[in-house]
């Protein structure tokens, strides 16, 4: 059996769900999206798909379709995904699935209503490594008592340089609600947020671009006992690793997404122990979504509810997080004036 679905979103990251999703062998692609009719055709015909839609009332009334994949500019989630939810069509809402908590509450609520799901990809988070990761640190206990830990995700964006150049790129906009945090700063703290649950409080020192977003910065989450920094940029490069420091040892995490090494260091015996074990790669410029789009085809197909509610859990905590954190480095959006 298999979840027929949908596209909105041309651009790489769709590509990569596509590839996943077939790599999966659960998913049918049955139509894309675009604003243009050439758009669509171009990138469709590349996986053999024929029907093409411009109108989103269209391709919601599909009654061919159980699921939609929306990887469209952050800004354009809300509607788009309140207008497919109505309809009675499963959603995989690319993160960050929407600008404000109000407006991804209102889509759970309509979820619910409409008997389908609404899924947030975070890809990272369904690693089979990420999922070690959790368990070591929750259910073994390896490190004991938590003391801290230190999780990055830096990369120099080419399309920084054309916001240097005096351009607008929609991803460094504050209209298409852009800027560092919610495009690479959410891995890190979804990272944290599904180890450590939500924080008590968070700050944020950002620096902010020319067009208003920020472009990278630092931040703190705040838990009972211990810290998690939170370092991430589009306008600067990190190589540094991520680190949990506890009672028993440390763990070093060569990223926040595609972990191929997971290392424990005992303090006692000054030894090194590599836990990690085979991860997926994939070819760029795409990245690995085949583990995600397994575990999602798995809750769609078996009504997984339980599982369904931890991610929603996981998505609404992370929203709170970093439109708190956002807001605290003066990034408004015009969703928040709403």
């Amino acid at each position: 059996m298999s979840i027929t679905y949908a596209t909105i979103g041309t651009n790489w990251i769709t590509d990569s769900w596509i590839l996943a999703a077939q790599k999966a062998g659960k998913w049918k692609l049955h139509a894309v999206y675009s604003r243009t009719q050439e758009q669509a055709e171009a990138f469709g015909k590349k996986y053999g798909c024929s029907k093409y839609y411009t109108s989103l009332e269209q391709l919601a009334s599909d009654s061919d379709l159980q699921a939609v994949y929306i990887a469209s500019p952050n800004s354009l989630h809300y509607e788009q995904a309140k207008q497919i939810l109505k309809a009675k069509k499963n959603v995989i809402l690319e993160k960050p699935a929407t600008s404000t908590v109000k407006e991804l509450d209102e889509l759970f609520r309509i979820a619910k209503e409409q008997g389908v799901y609404l899924i947030e990809a975070y890809r990272h988070i369904q690693e089979a490594n990420y999922k070690l990761l959790k368990k070591l640190v929750q259910e073994e206990k390896r490190l004991g008592t938590i003391y801290g830990a230190s999780f990055t995700y830096a990369s120099y964006s080419s399309r920084y340089n054309n916001v240097l150049a005096g351009e607008k790129p929609n991803i460094f906009s504050l209209d298409f609600s852009g800027g560092s945090l919610v495009d690479v700063g959410v891995y890190p703290v979804t990272f944290a947020v599904a180890l450590f649950g939500l924080p008590k409080t968070q700050t944020y020192v950002p620096f902010i671009c020319p067009t208003g977003v920020d472009g990278g910065g630092v931040g703190i989450l705040h838990y009972d006992g211990f810290g998690v920094q939170i370092n991430n940029a589009k306008g600067y490069q990190s190589n540094a690793p991520c680190e949990i420091y506890g009672e028993k040892g440390t763990l070093t995490i060569n990223a926040t997404t595609d972990i191929s090494t997971l290392k424990h260091f005992d303090p006692k015996s000054k030894k090194t122990e590599e836990l990690a074990g085979s991860y997926k790669t994939v070819e760029k410029p795409n990245v690995n979504m085949e583990e995600e789009a397994v575990e999602f085809a798995r809750i769609l197909l078996e009504k997984d509810t339980k599982a369904l509610g931890e991610l929603e859990e996981i998505s609404r905590n992370v929203v709170k997080v970093t439109s708190d954190m956002r807001r605290q480095g003066g990034v408004v959006y015009p969703a928040d004036r709403q």
